[in-house]
C-alpha cells in the first residue's frame, strides 16, 4: 500500500487535536491582565500538550519520509497511536482547568503513557516492513523512546504523593524529544 493517504490522514487528525485544544482556552470575561491570572494553568498545560503533539507530528514526519509502503499492521498501529493523541485535548483541559489536581494529571500521564507505547508499536510496525537496514538499525536503538516509557511508568505513581513531579517528568521528556531525530535525518539525506 501507498503511505500517502495515511500521512495525510495523520497530518489532519493532529491538526484538528490541536484545534480542538486551543478552543478549551476560554477568553477571559474581564478586560486586564489580572483577569487572564485563572487561565495560566490551563495556558501552561496547553503549552506542554501542543509541544508533545508537535513532537509526535515531527517524528511522524521524519519516519514516513523514509517508509516507503505500508501494511495493515502499521494503519492499526497509526489508528491506535492518533486514538491517544485525540484524547490530549480533554486531559489538557481537565488537568488545567483543576490546577492540575491528582487525578487529571495522572489521565493526562496515562494518555501520554500510551501514547509512546503506541509510538513504539508504530515504529516496531515500520521496522517489520523496512527495507532500509540502515533505517532499521537507527529506529531499533531508540533509547529515548524507550526511557520515555519508563518516565511515565514512573510518573504515574509519584501522583500519587505530588502531581507537580510528574508534570516535571512529563516536561523532562518533552524537553529530551524536543530536538529532532538525528539518525533519521542522517539517512533521509543519504538516499537522495
Amino acid at each position: 500500500m501507498v503511505k500517502h493517504r495515511l500521512e495525510a490522514f495523520s497530518d489532519g487528525v493532529l491538526a484538528i487535536i490541536i484545534t480542538i485544544m486551543v478552543l478549551e482556552l476560554n477568553v477571559p470575561h474581564g478586560s486586564s491582565l489580572k483577569d487572564l491570572a485563572h487561565l495560566i494553568p490551563s495556558f501552561i498545560n496547553y503549552m506542554l500538550s501542543f509541544i508533545y503533539l508537535a513532537i509526535y507530528w515531527n517524528n511522524h514526519h521524519h519516519m514516513f519520509q523514509i517508509i516507503k509502503k505500508i501494511d495493515g499492521r502499521v494503519l492499526l498501529t497509526n489508528g491506535l497511536l492518533l486514538f491517544w493523541l485525540s484524547l490530549v485535548p480533554f486531559a489538557t483541559a481537565w488537568s488545567g482547568e483543576t490546577h492540575f489536581a491528582k487525578i487529571p494529571v495522572m489521565l493526562y500521564g496515562i494518555i501520554l503513557l500510551l501514547a509512546g507505547f503506541s509510538y513504539q508499536l508504530l515504529t516496531q510496525s515500520l521496522i517489520a516492513l523496512c527495507e532500509n537496514e540502515e533505517l532499521s538499525t537507527a529506529i531499533n536503538k531508540d533509547a529515548k523512546g524507550k526511557i520515555s516509557i519508563v518516565l511515565y511508568a514512573v510518573a504515574l505513581p509519584i501522583c500519587y504523593v505530588n502531581q507537580h513531579i510528574s508534570l516535571v517528568i512529563y516536561l523532562l521528556v518533552a524537553i529530551m524529544w524536543i530536538i529532532p531525530d538525528k539518525r533519521i535525518e542522517k539517512i533521509f539525506s543519504q538516499t537522495k
